[in-house]
């Protein structure tokens, strides 16, 4: 990458989008929760007073109370007021019906769920081995949601974004060079007011954690001005329409689908997560400062069609020794992934807000001790 600045966003998690992905992926919980062999692919489309839930789902000798799902997401993200004009009170249409029996005869054999390349991408700029620049913005609309729930920032609404350059020197992340948050608020609230907050209680400890800084005429807040109507109401969400935001940030490539709503027999959720855990340990074993790594599927097949490693020229060893280590890491058979990455669990709805990469807690972002 020779790009001297570098911009990454991320979304809060009452943003519409993140909406639709964390009700879609609590779904996914609810049926692994029952039957581990169940099979989701759900979307959510949430806008002014209306939820709508479409998909397939296949469940053995249980039932999945859509609606009671769905609203409990929605009251968890803090849309419990009328004035929102969407809420747990709005109504929700289900269209959701078993998996396509011709799906399920590669599926049930350990078959990709669906064809599709996907990526996974490590970098030594931060501990969690991901770009900075990603790593910024999720910080901060993170700690946007601390700032309301905990009544820092009293008067915030549910919904927000943020948005990071980076300066570069020589490919090494350099001097911070603009932060833009978006953050919706109560409409007596004046935007040098909000300016001020957002810088002491959410830029401020985010950056300190970096040993980075920034002036205040270098935060820009609500560039549109006032923003007083939160979530659908003001923006449709549909679920899987934050690809970078949950991948890499655009500063690595992601594959040609999304994660969210997905069980793990689709290669587009557990591929891209075999990636990310192979690259990662890449860099961590000291192999190369910056990984790639694409492997490829085709639906009912159990084995990739292809896969690769890139290093970017970074590497330490030579690119056999690589290889080799990358694939003893993980049999990349689509049972291969869901057992050694122990993914049948519900653990997914944790996944739709703040990234599903650079979180020490999910499988995928395990460093292993293994000889290499």
């Amino acid at each position: 990458m020779n790009y001297k600045v570098f911009t990454s966003e991320s979304v809060a998690s009452g943003h519409p989008d993140k909406i639709c992905d964390q009700i879609s992926d609590t779904i996914v919980d609810s049926a692994i929760s029952k039957d581990l062999n169940a099979k989701v692919a759900v979307e959510t489309l949430v806008t002014k007073n209306q939820v709508v839930l479409a998909g397939e789902v296949t469940i053995h000798h249980a039932r999945l109370n859509y609606n009671r799902l769905a609203q409990g997401v929605i009251k968890d993200l803090g849309y419990t007021k009328q004035e929102f004009a969407f809420g747990s009170f709005s109504p929700i249409e289900v269209h959701i019906h078993q998996q396509s029996p011709e799906i399920a005869l590669g599926v049930d054999t350990g078959g990709a769920g669906d064809q599709g390349m996907m990526f996974g991408y490590a970098v030594d700029e931060t501990p969690e081995l991901m770009p900075l620049p990603i790593t910024l913005a999720h910080k901060l609309v993170e700690r946007l949601d601390q700032a309301r729930e905990e009544k820092d920032i009293p008067y915030l609404k549910p919904d927000g974004k943020s948005e990071v350059t980076l300066k570069y020197d020589n490919g090494k992340p350099g001097s911070l060079e603009r932060v833009v948050l978006a953050a919706c608020h109560e409409e007596k609230i004046k935007n040098s007011q909000l300016k001020e907050d957002l810088f002491k209680f959410v830029v401020t400890p985010v950056l300190e954690q970096f040993d980075l800084k920034i002036l205040r005429k270098d935060l820009i807040v609500n560039g549109a001005g006032l923003w007083t109507t939160p979530g659908p109401a003001s923006d449709t969400g549909v679920t899987g329409r934050k690809i970078m935001v949950d991948s890499y940030g655009a500063y690595g490539r992601a594959g040609g689908g999304c994660f969210s709503g997905k069980d793990p027999t689709k290669v587009d959720r557990s591929g891209a997560y075999a990636a990310r855990y192979i690259a990662k340990n890449i860099v961590a074993t000291g192999l190369a400062s910056k990984v790639e790594v694409q492997i490829a599927y085709v639906i009912g097949q159990r084995n990739p069609i292809a896969k690769d490693v890139e290093t970017f020229a970074t590497e330490k060893k030579s690119h056999k020794v690589i290889r080799d280590f990358a694939w003893s890491l993980l049999d990349l058979s689509v049972p291969g992934i869901i057992n050694g990455l122990n993914l049948k669990q519900p653990i997914y709805r944790e996944t739709a807000r703040y990234g599903h990469f650079g979180r020490n807690d999910f499988p995928w972002e395990q460093v292993v001790d293994k000889p290499r």
